[in-house]
């Protein structure tokens, strides 16, 4: 459920985005803004939101989502629209779609329970590592000749 929200809240920001620039911009249809943007939320979201920003930063998935959106977008409307300015449109789309993507990082907060949780644990059984201390039967000299040459001349007296 908590993935299916999440999707949803993507899919209708980009369609908000991706409506205003290329819609009333550059007068894309609304069945190629709904096109793209459906894909876009859902490859976004299986690249960007499950698998990089779960290891990454947010600026860091935001910029991907910069290049994803930027590449989604000017390859589909290369086959989608008759427009002359693609390059234009794709940039200021996808600069839209990052702007809200850095938002929506910021606000919809996948996993990042989990990962602080492990951190969390990571970092308590590290120190707790460092506050152990080491006994064996290694540590006590079993015959004091071998260790120290006093104790050398010390058993040749007694000889």
């Amino acid at each position: 459920m908590r993935h299916v929200i999440a999707f949803f809240i993507k899919f209708l920001s980009t369609l908000v985005v991706l409506g205003i620039i290329l819609g009333l911009f550059f007068n894309y249809s609304i069945m190629d803004v709904l096109t793209i943007s459906i894909v876009l939320s859902a490859v976004g979201y299986m690249l960007g939101d499950l698998f990089l920003y779960r290891r990454t930063n947010n600026m860091t998935a935001t910029i991907s989502d910069f290049g994803l959106a930027f590449l989604v977008v000017w390859f589909m409307s290369l086959n989608i629209t008759f427009e002359d300015d693609l390059l234009t449109a794709s940039i200021l789309a996808a600069a839209g779609v990052a702007i809200y993507e850095y938002f929506y990082h910021r606000v919809v907060p996948r996993a990042r329970g989990r990962r602080r949780e492990t951190n969390e644990n990571r970092n308590q059984r590290q120190t707790n590592a460092r506050y152990r201390t080491e006994a064996s039967e290694d540590l006590t000299i079993a015959r004091p000749d071998v260790r120290s040459p006093k104790g050398k001349e010390n058993n040749q007296n007694e000889k």
